[in-house]
């Protein structure tokens, strides 16, 4: 079970926003336990915990399993709580697109730093951005190695950098590992936007239930997310009033959401992200088994063995084997995906049901996106801005100007994440503490 949680003095922000930073630039391959300990061989997750029972609860949100997670960097405060905070590893019970139980495994960590904003301390659900596909790529794991190279997989936890910030800022954060992505039983569901939303969702509820966390029902909560998380976000936002009324939002980042996936197709397809495709396609014929015979007919040997060895990668993998590759390699007419999707009605009806602009948000919402970007093609991310706008939603739409860094190399796409991540932030603190938004929909034909 979870210690329980104590209450030292503030943390210093500084120390711990420099440590996250300290964490992705030294690329740790392993959770090293504090230096008076240091242990010759570091702690490893419980084997079975990823496993799903074959019972789950009835409750969305409910917990089925916890256990400590050592966080990679940890260091010592004068309160005797360690920097950045303690960490619990979760499995909690969601429902899919499909209407189906599904468990899901994330992360709840309990910040050293005191919140000093007004009201309780509030929590930060995080979505994490594209990690891949493969059970070992999950968030959770990304946080006690964030650099993982197995022989098999490359694994990158590069949202433990804005995970640290947040907690610098004395918010509580409960991160989501997805449907499939880290539980052993399916394979994740990328993108799709209903088990993105739900599992997000159900993370605070878990987080809300965990014995000796400092959160209440009375604490705010925010939405993080960027890229993959950025559409998860979105579709929390969306989906919560009739899914998780009981999840009152104070705010939620969208960070370069992929709002239209068809225009998305375009934007990854022969870039270094191209292996983003496969994780798509896997995802949706599993949840959508009538597209398998779709799949047989356009898809060529290459594109079945391509879309196999996706299934278990992780962003490494995805870009070191799949970078630039075109997907009229991988089809029998030569065709490309985006061709294929236009010419199939059933493939163009689950793609069309992922779009997201089709509900308001009943949260202030902070869409941004960088104006260079060809990957998550800014220009779709931006109508998700425009389409909130025109269903009276509160948005604050944000253009993140960048300079041109390259077509289909993914910096167009990453810089905005990092140069725009302490304005984002500091918005999602703001509505954390109760301040109000600036609502920019006005000006908002004026942006580019």
């Amino acid at each position: 079970m979870p210690r329980p949680v104590h209450h030292p003095p503030s943390a210093p922000r500084g120390l711990i926003t420099a440590a996250a930073l300290s964490l992705v630039i030294a690329g740790a391959q392993a959770a090293p336990a504090a230096a008076d300990e240091a242990p010759a061989t570091p702690p490893m997750v419980s084997a079975d915990f990823y496993d799903p029972p074959a019972e789950l609860p009835e409750a969305d949100g409910a917990l089925v399993r916890t256990e400590p997670l050592p966080l990679a960097l940890s260091l010592p405060s004068i309160g005797g709580q360690r920097l950045p905070g303690t960490a619990t590893r979760l499995m909690y019970k969601t429902t899919d697109s499909t209407g189906k139980p599904a468990a899901v495994t994330g992360a709840y960590i309990e910040p050293a730093a005191q919140w000093r904003g007004d009201g309780p301390r509030p929590v930060v659900a995080v979505a994490p951005g594209t990690m891949g596909q493969g059970d070992s790529c999950s968030a959770s794991m990304g946080l006690e190695r964030p650099i993982s190279l197995n022989g098999d997989s490359v694994s990158v936890g590069y949202e433990d950098i804005g995970i640290y910030r947040l907690l610098a800022e004395g918010a509580a954060v409960v991160v989501t590992d997805y449907v499939g992505l880290g539980t052993t039983d399916r394979l994740h569901t990328y993108v799709n936007r209903i088990d993105g939303g739900h599992a997000l969702l159900d993370a605070v509820r878990a987080a809300r239930s965990l014995p000796g966390a400092s959160i209440t029902p009375d604490s705010r909560v925010g939405l993080y997310g960027y890229s993959q998380g950025g559409g998860a976000t979105a579709s929390a936002a969306e989906l919560q009033p009739d899914y998780a009324p009981d999840v009152p939002l104070a705010g939620a980042y969208v960070g370069a959401p992929p709002a239209n996936l068809t225009e998305v197709i375009d934007g990854i397809d022969g870039s270094a992200l191209a292996g983003a495709l496969g994780w798509a396609l896997n995802g949706f014929i599993q949840t959508h088994p009538d597209l398998q015979p779709v799949a047989d007919e356009h898809l060529n040997d290459g594109g079945r063995e391509a879309l196999e060895d996706l299934s278990t990668a992780c962003i490494g993998d995805g870009i070191l084997g799949h970078a630039f590759k075109r997907s009229e390699d991988w089809t029998t007419t030569g065709q490309s995906l985006g061709e294929v999707v236009e010419s199939e009605p059933a493939v163009r009806e689950v793609l069309d049901d992922q779009r997201l602009g089709t509900g308001k948000p009943d949260t202030a919402v902070r869409v941004a996106t960088g104006v260079q970007d060809d990957i998550v093609p800014h220009e779709q991310a931006r109508q998700l801005a425009v389409d909130w706008c025109g269903e009276g939603g509160e948005v604050t739409y944000e253009a993140v100007q960048i300079p041109d860094l390259g077509k289909g190399l993914l910096t167009n796409h990453l810089a905005p994440l990092l140069t725009d991540q302490g304005k984002a932030i500091s918005w999602l603190t703001d509505r954390l503490s109760g301040a109000p938004a600036v609502n920019n929909c006005n000006t908002l034909p004026d942006q580019p």
